[in-house]
């Protein structure tokens, strides 16, 4: 994987070994920008677990995951549903594994990853936490510095809302995804690695998705245009989730 700031890494095929260079203007802090984000969610499917391009939050003893493109607000609504008292699974790389009872989400690192107008939003304007990397602009929230819990063992994967794009609706729009072609497309975009996978890889990872959306709830999502509304936004997330049975 070789980034345009000079950031390259090299893996073997079976995702047991990774090597880093970086140019001497970058430090491995910058480096780490990319291991810990898509590098990490490739490695993972080289070893053969599903990682989505999502955040996940704890509902009771579950998990809930928020998927979508980047801009979507998938940390924002993780970490907004976090000062509510739900315990933070992972940001960024859901990693899913499938047991016989079900679809497990592991825990990642305690902290979420936030652009500057989020954290103001969440926190107010004077609010500064700090950098992934010198490059780069989003910030790292530390869950222990913000009164907000981290969740350090699997849950079964209760749900998943499909964030989509954003809406000038006076709230935010919410239905059922019946499992199809379009939502199974869906979680195969916000997947790592799809367009590195062999041919075999590819096809586990279909079947595995397609056995998820057929057991697991999904929600699509329009969040409104104005993010103020984010509280409106976990009102309703928090009640589909009671509607399909999960703790608060």
């Amino acid at each position: 994987m070789d980034y345009s700031d000079g950031v390259r890494f090299w893996f073997d095929r079976q995702g047991t070994k990774l090597w880093c260079t970086w140019p001497e203007n970058l430090t491995i802090s910058d480096a780490a920008v990319y291991l810990l984000g898509p590098v990490l969610g490739l490695l993972l499917r080289l070893r053969g677990v599903t990682c989505l391009h999502a955040s996940a939050v704890a509902f009771g003893h579950q998990a809930v995951a928020f998927a979508g493109p980047a801009g979507a607000g998938k940390s924002t609504t993780a970490a907004a549903l976090g000062r509510r008292g739900h315990a933070i699974v992972s940001d960024d790389i859901v990693a899913i594994e499938e047991r016989e009872d079900g679809f497990f989400v592991f825990p990642a690192h305690p902290y979420l990853g936030l652009w500057p107008d989020s954290v103001e939003m969440l926190y107010g304007q004077d609010k500064r936490i700090p950098g992934f990397a010198s490059t780069w602009d989003k910030g790292r929230l530390l869950l222990a510095d913000h009164e907000l819990q981290f969740q350090d063992r699997a849950l079964p994967l209760a749900a998943v809302f499909l964030l989509e794009e954003r809406t000038t609706d006076s709230a935010a729009q919410f239905r059922d995804a019946a499992p199809s072609q379009k939502s199974m497309m869906e979680l195969i975009a916000n997947s790592y690695g799809t367009d590195l996978l062999e041919m075999d890889m590819r096809v586990r990872e279909f079947e595995l998705l397609g056995r998820l959306i057929s057991r697991v709830p999904l929600f699509r999502v329009r969040p409104n245009v104005d993010r103020s509304k984010l509280p409106s936004l976990c009102d309703s997330i928090e009640r589909s989730c009671e509607g399909i049975g999960l703790t608060l």
